[in-house]
């Protein structure tokens, strides 16, 4: 349901009252149009206090001016240090903002018309998701999108056949450098090394965590198309292509790429921060249309999977077509221990 938007509120010190008031006008008017309600499910990153603060910023353009995020549940997963340790920080922060927490999901659902699945762990949100699915309401799942390729595999099939729009994408993807490489304009991609910092959390696998935001950033930049791939080490894994190309994630420190292209290597830029994913969401939220294709994001699961079982067999090679196949036997398992 499409409301129209109210000022955005943020804790005003008292001396700066008299020139909230003597701009509030302009704001109101510039904030008039019509702005869906938005969600977030788990108050357990920073994602909320920073995509909060970005998109219900007074002087937000483009697509974020028609979207305010107005509700949250806080969720939680006792197990997960990452979770824990800052639920409660983020939390306060985030009523700290004015924006309303609900008790549970279906408590907020009947007051947002938009929804970000942000628990930092992958394993609640298939059953958030499916909550969200049911109510009818287009979504955003955060990073990473499950805990594993086959419960991406059923996201993905039950909001299909529900009608109901979801994509799913890290923050490094529209960095626009690297959108400029997929779309060739730094030269033709010939190869790609991308990287990004590598942490382990015990309930997903090894890329999930961290190593998404790198393989993220190698698949925004090569396409789809993996064929193979190879754990050479634990913080270097290469895919073949299909096409004969050749993409490499690696484990560093900080967020970046490297292109191959007839004239040589160069850089690929670097992480912008989160304003052009929140951008690509809000306006997802608007047309319905995910920025990222399904395959694709199915493909980066499946590649990251790929990584562990090829290490685990010492490093062979592994066919991202085998990960696939095993992936959506489990996901009918998952399907039918619903039914």
């Amino acid at each position: 349901m499409i409301r129209f938007a109210r000022r955005r509120l943020f804790p005003i010190a008292a001396g700066a009252w008299y020139f909230s008031c003597a701009t509030g006008l302009a704001q109101d008017a510039e904030r008039a149009s019509p702005t869906m309600r938005a969600g977030m499910i788990g108050l357990d990153t920073s994602h909320v206090v920073a995509f909060s603060r970005t998109i219900n910023a007074p002087n937000a353009e483009g697509p974020m001016k028609s979207v305010e995020i107005t509700a949250a549940y806080r969720n939680g997963m006792p197990d997960n240090e990452f979770s824990r340790t800052r639920i409660d920080e983020f939390t306060k922060s985030v009523r700290e903002m004015g924006i309303t927490i609900y008790d549970s999901i279906e408590a907020m659902l009947p007051h947002v018309d938009v929804v970000l699945i942000e628990s930092v762990d992958g394993r609640p949100h298939l059953e958030q998701a499916r909550k969200v699915i049911a109510a009818g309401r287009p979504m955003y799942i955060d990073k990473p999108m499950a805990s594993s390729l086959a419960e991406v595999l059923v996201i993905f099939r039950e909001a299909r056949e529900a009608g109901v729009p979801v994509f799913s994408a890290s923050s490094l993807r529209f960095s626009s450098g690297f959108q400029a490489a997929r779309e060739g304009k730094l030269g033709k991609v010939l190869g790609c090394t991308a990287w990004s910092p590598y942490h382990v959390e015990p309930h997903h696998p090894s890329l999930f965590w961290y190593g998404i935001h790198g393989v993220e950033t190698l698949y925004t930049i090569m396409g789809p198309g993996c064929r193979t791939v190879v754990r050479e080490r634990d913080d270097r894994v290469v895919g073949y292509w299909t096409d004969g190309r050749t993409g490499v994630w690696e484990a560093r420190q900080g967020y970046g790429a490297e292109i191959e292209t007839p004239e040589g290597t160069r850089s690929a830029g670097k992480y912008e921060g989160y304003g052009p994913l929140c951008v690509e969401i809000c306006r997802f939220f608007q047309t319905h249309e995910p920025p990222v294709a399904e395959t694709e994001t199915i493909e980066i699961f499946a590649f990251m999977e790929a990584a562990d079982v090829s290490r685990d067999r010492g490093g062979r090679s592994v066919e991202i077509t085998e990960v696939m196949a095993s992936a959506a036997e489990k996901a009918k398992t998952i399907a039918k221990s619903r039914a």
